[in-house]
C-alpha cells in the first residue's frame, strides 16, 4: 500500500494528524498503483455499462452523425 501525501507545512501536518487521530478525517486507502481503491471500484462499475448504455440510448440518426464526425476528424474531410 502506498502512503498518501502529507502537507509540508508543520501546522497543516499537525492538524491533519489530529484530524486522523480523532476520526474527523480518514486517510484514503491506496492500491499498489497509488490510486484510491474506492474511486477505482466506482469508476469500474460505471465503465462496465457505459458504451453499451450509450449506444442503446442513441437514435440511428444520431449514431450516423457521430460516425460521420469521427470519420471526418480521422480522415481530414470537411463536412
Amino acid at each position: 500500500m502506498a502512503k498518501s501525501k502529507r502537507p509540508k507545512d508543520s501546522n497543516q501536518l499537525a492538524k491533519s494528524i489530529v484530524d486522523i487521530a480523532t476520526g474527523e478525517s480518514k486517510e484514503t486507502e491506496l492500491n499498489a498503483d497509488g490510486k484510491n481503491a474506492a474511486a477505482v471500484a466506482l469508476g469500474r462499475k460505471g465503465g462496465l455499462k457505459g458504451g453499451k448504455a450509450r449506444a442503446e440510448s442513441l437514435t440511428a440518426k444520431r449514431r450516423k452523425e457521430i460516425a460521420q464526425k469521427g470519420a471526418a476528424a480521422r480522415w481530414g474531410h470537411k463536412s
